[in-house]
């Protein structure tokens, strides 16, 4: 893969105030790394977004902070709004080129299942990303994972069938299923939930009925109440001795 390239600028805005950056179209971001001092930056929202889609999690970046050399950083953690799902918060990790790194690499599966091609199978993906050690020069944007091998319902990708390139290591356990196919579903299947839901509708339905039908009653109810209670109200009313 190529280099990537990213720009950073030094920032003095810490805390509420770095909504003022947003404003402007900038997301906060911090750099940091193991026994490296941490510093504030930020970073240009589009040109981020932009690389954030090249490079995910898993690949290194040149990351130049104002005039500063560039440094190899990974997109260790990104921030959304709760609503908007914007990004407002990022942090870079620094990496040294000669220590190794845990992080997360993708899968992509390739090829075609024959269960699925030929058998009209269901495809399973169980995980979509594996937790990986490696150098941070070892480090690549995926890994492949050749779901051919998926002849049968009843075979299954594991973690050990996967085959990293040189130098990455997988520190999921070995026993976890990755892809699987599952049978299609028969007709009579098919029949049996449309049959569940016609039935849940029905049962929607008439519990409205009898909901609304309760409403009905207990507001005549109510509405006869006040006058079957006036006569005892004026009953106890104290008469006056003439």
């Amino acid at each position: 893969m190529d280099h990537i390239t990213l720009t950073a600028q030094p920032r003095a805005e810490l805390g509420k105030i770095v909504d003022r950056l947003r404003h402007k179209k900038l997301i906060p971001a911090i750099v940091y790394g193991h026994g490296l001092k941490s510093q504030a930056v930020s970073v240009e929202a589009g040109q981020f977004q932009k690389i954030y889609r090249q490079a995910g999690s898993s690949s290194l970046i040149d990351l130049t902070i104002g005039d500063q050399a560039p440094v190899k950083v990974l997109i260790h953690d990104l921030q959304r709004h709760p609503s908007k799902q914007d990004i407002i918060h990022v942090d870079f990790y620094q990496v040294k080129m000669t220590e190794k790194l845990e992080t997360e690499i993708e899968l992509n599966f390739i090829n075609e299942a024959p269960s699925v091609k030929e058998q009209g199978g269901i495809f399973i993906r169980s995980i979509d990303r594996v937790k990986v050690t490696c150098l941070p020069a070892e480090l690549v944007h995926q890994i492949d994972v050749d779901i051919s091998v998926l002849k049968s319902f009843e075979d299954r990708i594991h973690i050990s069938d996967i085959k990293p390139p040189k130098g990455i290591t997988i520190l999921d356990k070995p026993e976890e299923v990755v892809a699987s196919v599952t049978p299609p579903r028969s007709e009579a299947e098919l029949e049996s939930l449309s049959e569940k839901v016609e039935e849940n509708v029905e049962a929607v339905e008439s519990s409205k009925k009898e909901k609304a039908t309760d409403e009905e009653e207990g507001a005549d109810e109510a509405a006869a109440a006040p006058e079957a209670a006036k006569p005892a109200k004026e009953a106890a009313k104290p008469t006056k001795e003439k």
